[in-house]
């Protein structure tokens, strides 16, 4: 292992272990934030009210040392509440910029589907260039700039899909199910005492060990990681199958392989080597792949699932050796 790819692996152990101060519980969730953070990429987060979407991305801002912003999408919501806009001042004679919450680094979009399309487009230039434009002005955001949007999985009513545009510009799916037993049981314990979720990370306990600066480099060491010719062929297999399973009635596009390429080599970094083997592919396939497939009507009334689609797309196909 180079000297990067060992920078890299030290600084993903110690970012993990100050999350854990915190978020109990979601050892795989915190795995697969971190592999969109660095990967430069943006996530989808699903989850039921009060599954600690929020204090995740609070607690990753803090370790990192990143800007943290919140939007709470609803009907009413505007573009320009996003974005920001010129106000006149009246002591300068002249229009100022007031930036919305989109300039930070670490942005929460809170249940975005309750937002309308128009809206909800306000975020694409920024999720695929990191700039905005402002009455014809462009401004740039943060290189780092990245985007966990969160949806509710069990109430639908007032909600807009998001298009298939804006889902693809998510690398991953992120599905937070409700802890275990002895999660949820050590978390009630630590409720009741100083050292509840949200009092250790205001208390200080959780060391910031990431600079912003650090993560455009430990982005760069990610090119260490080994991808052999024979896996790349692998990963354009499984998502080329998708285009013609005949369960499928819209496949993943070319975005999709790189996400899976560019993920499996992430994970293969976060469980400690400097390079990816089959299993990293598999373990990445069904959050890269899950939100990007649409069933077709016949097989989901069936009760077909996307999760059994994929299982049965990797089953197919000949793994590497």
């Amino acid at each position: 292992m180079n000297e990067n790819t060992e920078i890299l692996k030290k600084a993903l152990v110690r970012t993990k272990q100050e999350v854990a101060k915190v978020i109990i519980g979601y050892d795989q969730v915190v795995d697969l934030a971190l592999i969109a953070i660095f990967t430069g990429t943006h996530a989808l987060i699903e989850g039921v009210p009060g599954i600690a979407k929020t204090l995740l991305v609070r607690t990753l801002a803090h370790v990192m040392r990143c800007d943290f912003a919140r939007i709470q999408f609803t009907p009413d919501l505007m573009p320009t509440d996003i974005t920001g806009t010129h106000v006149f001042n009246l002591q300068t004679n002249e229009f100022s910029l007031v930036k919305g919450p989109v300039f930070c680094t670490f942005l929460l979009a809170d249940e975005i589907n309750r937002a309308p399309a128009k809206t909800q487009s306000a975020l694409l230039q920024a999720m695929q260039e990191r700039t905005v434009t402002i009455d014809r002005q462009t401004h740039r955001l943060s290189p780092n700039f990245t985007v966990f949007a969160t949806q509710n999985p069990i109430e639908y009513e007032g909600t807009y899909p998001l298009p298939e545009a804006q889902k693809d510009r998510f690398m991953l799916k992120i599905n937070m199910d409700p802890p275990g037993k002895t999660a949820e049981l050590t978390l009630a314990q630590r409720m009741l005492g100083k050292d509840a979720p949200e009092d250790t990370l205001a208390s200080g306990a959780v060391q910031q060990i990431i600079t912003e600066e650090l993560i455009g480099k430990l982005q760069a060491a990610m090119a260490g990681i080994l991808v052999k010719e024979d896996l790349i062929a692998y990963i354009v297999d499984i998502v080329r199958k998708s285009r013609e399973h005949q369960s499928i009635l819209v496949g993943a596009g070319p975005r999709a392989t790189q996400a899976l390429l560019l993920s499996s080599r992430a994970f293969a970094a976060i469980s400690g080597r400097d390079f990816v083997t089959p299993d990293d592919i598999k373990q990445m396939a069904y959050p890269v792949l899950e939100h990007r497939l649409i069933l077709r009507p016949e097989y989901e009334i069936e009760g077909l699932t996307v999760k059994e689609v994929v299982e049965n797309i990797l089953k197919g196909i000949a793994v590497p050796r």
